[in-house]
């Protein structure tokens, strides 16, 4: 059971002392049966006046930090240490009503499965359906888990990945039409086309390492981002799309949410004279601590924005 560090840093400069609002701050790994946090701390420059810590709707632990003094930097640093037990696709058992899709989710799992369900993007004109269908078989129905690991590796072997240091979603549609995006909009895409066949799906924001004697991934350069589907049997399982992964081998989780919106690892207001804010830069290190000696380049600076 691999073990691994993560030292996550934001940096915010301006070009004079500016006043800060409220700042919500969602960096620290969550727990879970798969992932054990053994330590984690945060610490923030300027020291804030308040810090608390509660669970939003979906349980990841978020802090709430609150500001007295003015400054001309805000950092923001969370570091952890996690447990991680990766679950393979060998794993993953599906319910015998649902191992042939289409099937229909449980009486008693619906009501809550249903705003996971829905479609958050337009799509007028009904292309992401259309891609989606792809991987259905036209006639007498296919294996649930060979769609879902179809889409992710086609996903993968398809699309370019392509770096975006601005913020924001591509919409599905408009990665459909590029052929390119980076992890989250990917993560989106295979996102909407499951709902658009009826799965339950959640967007997922946390970090990337490389596992022993496995190819090189991609992302991770700030976060990275992938998707969980609930599957009978097994519950949310994880997929992610820009590296073909099924499973959350490499995963570790920090925010699971409806939408990517609800996802963002730092989010919070300042007040000061038009044109202060110069700069951000995101600092990433990973470790995987049981094979640090024999594998440094897991210790990773990354600075671009997935």
């Amino acid at each position: 059971m691999p073990t691994v560090s993560i030292n996550h840093t934001t940096r915010y400069r301006y070009r004079r002392d500016v006043a800060f609002g409220e700042h919500r701050i969602l960096v620290r790994p969550r727990e879970s049966y798969d992932q054990r946090v053994l330590s984690a701390s945060l610490d923030i420059s300027p020291e804030p006046s308040s810090l608390r810590w509660l669970q939003d709707v979906f349980g990841n632990a978020v802090a709430i930090a609150t500001f007295d003094r003015r400054a001309d930097a805000l950092e923001v640093r969370g570091t952890a240490e996690v447990e991680h037990l990766p679950t393979r696709e060998a794993d993953i058992a599906v319910e015998p009503y649902a191992e042939t899709y289409p099937f229909t989710y449980s009486a008693e799992d619906m009501p809550d499965l249903l705003r996971s369900i829905e479609r958050d993007y337009p799509d007028r004109d009904r292309e992401v359906d259309r891609w989606a269908r792809r991987f259905v078989e036209p006639s007498s129905g296919c294996n649930t888990l060979s769609l879902l690991k179809s889409m992710t590796k086609s996903i993968k072997a398809e699309f370019e990945y392509r770096a975006r240091e601005s913020k924001g979603i591509q919409s599905p549609v408009k990665t459909l039409s590029l052929g390119s995006g980076t992890c989250r909009d990917f993560a989106v895409l295979m996102m909407e086309a499951v709902r658009a066949l009826g799965f339950a799906a959640r967007f997922v924001s946390g970090y990337i390492y490389q596992p022993d004697n496995e190819d090189a991934r991609v992302g991770g350069h700030s976060t990275h981002a992938w998707i969980r589907v609930f599957l009978p049997g097994s519950g949310w399982i994880e997929f992610d799309p820009t590296n073909g992964i099924v499973g959350n081998r490499g995963l570790i989780r920090v925010a699971v949410a409806r939408d990517p919106a609800q996802a963002v690892p730092l989010s919070g207001t300042w007040r000061g004279e038009r044109g202060s804010s110069i700069e951000m830069d995101v600092e990433v290190r990973i470790k995987q601590l049981d094979l640090a000696t024999s594998h440094p380049d897991f210790d990773r600076k990354e600075t671009a924005s997935c």
